[in-house]
């Protein structure tokens, strides 16, 4: 999804980033993902089906699976996206989406694919996930603490998942799929904003970009945010619109702040940014919209940036 980190370069406090080419992922040999971190892009193979579980991984999952269908309650807050937040379970978290998303509601469907694109790093290897922590604890440099705790954080929220649950790229794509044919705007803008919309011509480009600002829903407007950037450039479906450079996306983060996404300190969007991408602040009581206009944003720019932001939330008010 657009929740993922993809302006590396726009940030100049983020020595943390240059800690990820120490870290390598045990699942593949791969290297852990700085450009699209919030989505695992290596398949993993499903489940075999077998009764047995050949990982211990696997039988404490189970056992912790049993503990929770006694204890997880069935049903959904009435604001299905509050639990992302906080310290919340997600796998138990995710366990009441899919049995709500199978009844139809298009809105846990979306939020199944968050939580996915959320701990899939993690679910690649839980194991080799806790190495790597305790490689970057090793190192003792300053930029990897803020790093390693943020990381700290995905594991504790992601315990229970484990890399037969296939977290991948195809699995995130396909609940987006589902959650956006059901009726959801931000799985259609995040489908869009993947490289994979619903459908690709000049008019339906258009017509989804519209109807995010319209509808005012900052998780559509995130969503949305990385296709607005530099990939919109020379785009004739976007002209007159805020689209097209590094700017324009950030614009739109932001204005999905100010109409209420959570992006203080604590929120998933800071954490994800930090342990999956790197991109730390120094400062843990920043919020989002304070780390960029520190970070990315320069005070000739800073002016822009706001007037930017206004006018995405005053024609999305349709004032």
């Amino acid at each position: 999804m657009a929740l993922a980190p993809t302006l590396k370069t726009w940030l100049l406090v983020v020595p943390a980033l240059a800690l990820l080419g120490v870290v390598g992922y045990r699942a593949g040999g791969r290297a852990l993902q700085a450009e699209h971190p919030a989505v695992a892009m290596n398949e993993v193979p499903a489940d075999s089906g077998t009764s047995a579980p050949t990982q211990p991984q696997q039988l404490a999952r189970q056992l912790l699976a049993r503990e929770r269908s006694a204890a997880v309650p069935s049903g959904l807050p009435l604001d299905i996206r509050a639990d992302i937040e906080g310290d919340s379970d997600l796998f138990a978290y995710a366990q009441r989406l899919r049995l709500q998303a199978a009844n139809g509601n298009a809105e846990a469907g979306w939020m199944v694919s968050r939580v996915y694109d959320y701990c899939a790093i993690y679910a690649m290897d839980p194991g080799g996930y806790q190495l790597d922590n305790n490689v970057l604890t090793g190192l003792g440099m300053s930029a990897s603490s803020p790093m390693v705790l943020a990381r700290e954080r995905v594991a504790r929220r992601c315990a229970g998942f484990v890399a037969s649950d296939g977290l991948g790229r195809q699995l995130i794509l396909t609940q987006r799929l589902l959650a956006a044919k059901a009726g959801n705007l931000a799985a259609e803008a995040a489908l869009f904003a993947d490289g994979q919309p619903l459908h690709d011509t000049p008019d339906y480009r258009r017509g989804l970009v519209e109807r995010v600002r319209d509808s005012r829903d900052p998780e559509a407007f995130m969503a949305l945010s990385t296709a607005m950037g530099q990939r919109a450039s020379g785009d004739r479906a976007m002209e007159g619109m805020i689209a097209g450079d590094q700017f324009s996306e950030l614009a739109w983060r932001l204005a999905a702040c100010e109409l209420g996404m959570a992006c203080g300190a604590d929120s998933v969007l800071m954490n994800n940014f930090c342990a999956n991408g790197g991109i730390c602040s120094q400062d843990g009581g920043q919020d989002f919209a304070t780390f960029v206009y520190d970070a990315a944003v320069s005070r000739q720019g800073a002016g822009k940036m706001k007037t930017l932001v206004e006018q995405l939330i005053k024609r999305s008010n349709g004032r």
